[in-house]
Parts: C-alpha cells; sequence; structure tokens
C-alpha cells in the first residue's frame, strides 16, 4: 500500500463555469486534511487551484504552493499556505512538485494542467518515478479524454499497461483508494526502476 504522506494536485487557475467542479475541489481540500495529507499546487488563491487551498486549510489542513518567480504576483499568490516556495521555471516548478509529492490528482483545468499530467505520467512512462497519478472526473468534465486515451492503445499508439498508470474515479474517497493500492507493472522496458 502506499503512503501518501502529501499529494500534488494539478488544477485550473481558472474557475470555470461548473458549480459541481468547485464544490468537489472543495470537498477534496477538506478530505486532505482529514486524511492529514500536505497539498502540494501551484500556490495560486484564484480559481480551483485557490478552492482546493482555502478549503484544505480552512479545515486544519497544510498547503504548501510551489510557483515560478515570473507568476509571483500579490493578485495570484494565496499568502495563507503553510510554505510558499519560489522556483527560477515553470520546469523547474513541476521537478519539484514531482520531488515533494507521494502522489498526484488532476482536476478539471486548461492547457497548463493537461501539460502537467501528461508530463508527469510520460516521466513516470520513462521509470522516472512510480507514485500514483490519479484523475478526479468531476461531473464527467475527463470523459473525452479518458476515451481519447483507450483509443490511443486500440490503435496501438498506447500499450495498455502504460494507459494503466492513469487512475481515474468520479468519487473522491475511490480514488483515494486506488492511489493508495496502486502498483505499477514492470513488465515493460521503460517502466523498470532506475538502477536495474
Amino acid at each position: 500500500m502506499n503512503n501518501l504522506k502529501s499529494i500534488c494536485v494539478f488544477c485550473g487557475s481558472s474557475e470555470g463555469t461548473d458549480p459541481i467542479i468547485v464544490k468537489e475541489a472543495q470537498q477534496l481540500g477538506a478530505e486532505f486534511a482529514k486524511r492529514n495529507i500536505d497539498l502540494i499546487y501551484g500556490g495560486s488563491k484564484i480559481g480551483i487551484m485557490g478552492k482546493i487551498a482555502i478549503s484544505c486549510i480552512e479545515n486544519g489542513g497544510k498547503a504548501i504552493g510551489i510557483i515560478p518567480q515570473f507568476l509571483k504576483t500579490k493578485e495570484i499568490v494565496h499568502e495563507g499556505l503553510d510554505e510558499l516556495i519560489t522556483t527560477q521555471n515553470m520546469h523547474e516548478r513541476k521537478l519539484k512538485m514531482q520531488e515533494m509529492s507521494d502522489g498526484f490528482i488532476t482536476l478539471p483545468g486548461g492547457f497548463g494542467t493537461f501539460e502537467e499530467l501528461f508530463e508527469i505520467i510520460t516521466w513516470s512512462q520513462l521509470g522516472l518515478h512510480h507514485k500514483p497519478i490519479g484523475i478526479l472526473n468531476s461531473n464527467g468534465f475527463y470523459d473525452h479524454l479518458i476515451a481519447m486515451l483507450d483509443e490511443m492503445v486500440s490503435k496501438g499508439f498506447l500499450k495498455p499497461e502504460n494507459r494503466a498508470l492513469l487512475i481515474e474515479d468520479t468519487d473522491i474517497e475511490t480514488l483515494f483508494y486506488k492511489m493508495e493500492n496502486f502498483v505499477p507493472d514492470y513488465t515493460t522496458k521503460l517502466l523498470k526502476p532506475e538502477n536495474t
């Protein structure tokens, strides 16, 4: 079983138009606090990012933000975090997120959210880490993406064992259960742990 003491959340800096997504982000923040899991995220007080961080903190949880210097403005940064780490650039930010986290959860978002999700999956596929990666499919937001991944498998562009690196669920508690019990399949060459 994976001991998830800290989880990085990738999500939108916009709030979007679906109140169900906002509510589930707040519920996830509260669940982090309940489970005593540190929230690692992008450091913003706005959008879905802000909703999950504020909820986590208000429920007694710990929130750590990681933000590149060029985005660090009063309009964006959440000033009530337990810790705010500033990086030189976006790549350094993602590397720090990976190093500090025991797993990853993706909520709805835009280009940046997708880019972070796919990079962290690619790093896992290449054997750079073996941490669970989850999607909280809030109100069916990721239905089309999940179907596209399955299409990639059916057309031979994605191996089933690599497709299995991405865990998805519509229920927060079930997603945590799946992530806690995630075991990577090392039968494919790319997934073998480093130094073996």
